[in-house]
This record gives C-alpha cells, structure tokens and sequence, in this order.
C-alpha cells in the first residue's frame, strides 16, 4: 500500500472553517454530506417533534389547570374555615368576660378586653376576602399563566409549534449556510478522497505527500512567465521510481467542465514543476539527495504533471500537462518505467518533506 503523508488540503479548509463557525459535530467529510443531503428531511425532523412536544404540553397543561383548580378550592375552603376559626374564637373570648365586677378597676379592664376583641374581630371580618383571597394569589397566579398557555395552543396551535421549533431551526439554517459557503471545498474534498483511495492501491514503493505546499526566500524567479514563484501548492505529490507526479484534482461537473477555464490549474501546476524541477536539479548538483553518480553525467528527477478529473475530462489535450480521469490515473502511472532505487525515491521524498512550508 502506497505511504501517505498529510490530510488532504480542502479537508483541512473544512475543518477550520467549520472550527470557527462553532461547528464541531461532524466527524467526517460524508457526515458533512449526509447533513446536507438529508436537511430538508431534518426540518421536517424538527417540527415534527415540535408539533409532539407542544401537543404533550397541551394535555400536561390540561391535567395540570384541573389539578390548580381542585387545589385552590381546597386551599380556599381550609383558608376560609381558618379565617372562620379565629372569628369564632374572638367571640366566644368576647362572650366570656365577666358582665359584672366588684370593683372599678376590673370592671374598666374588661371593658377595655371587650373594646380590642370588638376592633379584632371587625378587622377579621372587614379582611376576609382581602386575606382569602392573599392565600390564594400565587396558585391564582400560576392557573392564569397556564389558561393563558392553554388557551394561546388550542387557538394559534401552529404559532406554538414555530415558537418551540425556532431556535433549533435556526440554528440548522446557520449549519447550512456555513456549509454551503464552502460547497465547492466539499466537493473538491470528495474528489481528493477518491484520489488518495485510488493512489493507495500502489505499492509501498511509492511515497504520497497531500496538500504539499512549500515557500520560497528569496522568490524563484520563473523565465517561463517572467515573474517570482514566492509559494506552491499541490493537491498531491506522488513520489516513484520512475519520479515525481505533480497532481491537481478537480472534481467537476459536466456542465462545470464545460464552462470553466483550464488556464488556471494547468498555470498552477506548470509553475510548481518549474519551481520543484529547480530545488531538486541544484540539490542533485550539490549531493544532498546522495544520489548515485553516472560516469556520463547529472541526473534529473521528471516531473510528469497531472490533472485529474474525477468523472470525464475533456477533449482538448494541454502542453505539458495529461488530462487524466480516475480511471486512467493508475495506468498511467504504472506505465513508466524506474530509473530511481528505493532508497533513492526516499531521499526524494525526505527532502520534500522537510522543505514543505507547515
């Protein structure tokens, strides 16, 4: 099996953009795509056990009212008999002082017990309802909010269940919309996977580096285009003994295909083998891939420049780069022949791995 270094690169775009969306429950690039392909079924997932769970309300509500309504009475007829009980007591106290005395004093004393127990009872009788109805007011209180509730289900029952539903909607749509900001990375994750899974099948001779990306300072300066290669990167370096494969992945459509410009992978991949054919030519002179010497000469590393689309490619064919789909990419790999020992290709492959940019 093919060695692999690295995730691939729009894996990498998809997890950090997803990390700094506050999106962190998706383990991998097909639970990505089950959520986007089964959303509208999780819509109607939601407002579905919103419409149970406001319908589970209503019947709660119901048995609830009906239980507030017993416990009120109950508590109204024990507050009523204890206002009674205290009334009744006041008056019998009332009607047990003494009628006669022997003397002033006393006589002036009860009189007095007789005037405060008169004042005790009228403010009993004059608070009666005030005190009832103070027993009663926080249970009066929580029956009302729960009628209200009740009666706001049973006449806007749809209004209730977009209520319930609205935060959890809300947030699906936010998943969705970070989601569908970065479609086209998804996609072009997916057509990366199919690469790698393709690419694994060869042998361990082979050395796979994904996301390759690498700087340069001082710039390369690129005849070719007269301009500075500051930066490359690659979807996938392929490392072998018959060399080195530069491979970009483009997972599009056909109506994509057909309307996009090759220009600007075939220019991207044209300048990281300008660039990479570089470094390693000055590497080879200066021994530091301890290549073996031929007697007639230097030798070079081919790079060989890939495109790969993943369904169909088109019929156009491109100066220095192969247009290859899935299918093909294996064979054409496997039809050239090794011109590097293992240990070779490894020394490559070191060198690429130290020099990539982190």
């Amino acid at each position: 099996m093919c060695r692999v270094y690295n995730s691939i690169g729009c894996l990498t775009v998809i997890k950090s953009h997803l990390l700094n969306n506050g999106i962190n429950e998706f383990k991998s690039l097909n639970e990505v795509r089950n959520f986007q392909k089964n959303y509208d079924i999780a819509i109607q997932e939601i407002e579905s056990k919103h419409i149970s769970l406001i319908e589970q309300e209503k019947i709660t509500l119901n048995d609830e009212i009906v239980q507030l309504q017993e416990s009120i009475k109950t508590k109204k007829a024990e507050a009523e008999n204890q206002i009674k009980s205290e009334l009744t007591n006041l008056k019998y106290c009332l009607e047990s002082l003494p009628k006669n005395h022997s003397n002033l004093a006393k006589e002036f004393i009860t009189d007095l017990k007789k005037i405060i127990l008169r004042i005790k009872i009228w403010v009993t009788e004059s608070n009666f309802d005030r005190r009832l109805n103070h027993s009663l007011q926080k249970s009066i209180e929580i029956l009302s909010k729960k009628d209200f509730r009740y009666k706001f289900i049973d006449s806007y029952f749809k209004i209730a269940v977009d209520e319930s539903a609205l935060l959890e909607l809300d947030e699906l749509k936010r998943k969705k919309f970070v989601i569908d900001e970065i479609n086209n990375t998804i996609y072009g994750a997916l057509g990366e996977q199919k690469v790698v899974k393709e690419l694994e099948k060869l042998s361990d001779d082979f050395i796979l580096i994904n996301d390759f990306t690498c700087s340069f300072n001082p710039p390369i300066y690129n005849r070719n285009e007269r301009d500075y290669i500051k930066s490359v990167q690659m979807d996938h370096v392929l490392i072998s003994s018959s060399g080195i494969f530069l491979i970009e992945t483009k997972n599009w459509s056909e109506n994509s295909l057909n309307n996009l410009d090759f220009y600007s992978p075939v220019q991207q991949i044209k300048r990281a083998s300008f660039a990479l054919n570089k470094i390693l030519s000055e590497n080879i002179t200066q021994s530091i891939l301890n290549f073996k010497r031929l007697n007639w000469g230097t030798r070079k590393i081919p790079i060989k420049r890939l495109i790969v689309l993943i369904n169909q490619k088109p019929t156009e064919e491109f100066q220095h780069v192969k247009i290859l789909t899935l299918n093909e990419l294996l064979g054409y790999i496997n039809y050239f022949e090794p011109s590097f020992s293992r240990d070779e290709t490894q020394n490559i492959a070191n060198y690429l791995l130290k020099f990539q940019t982190k």
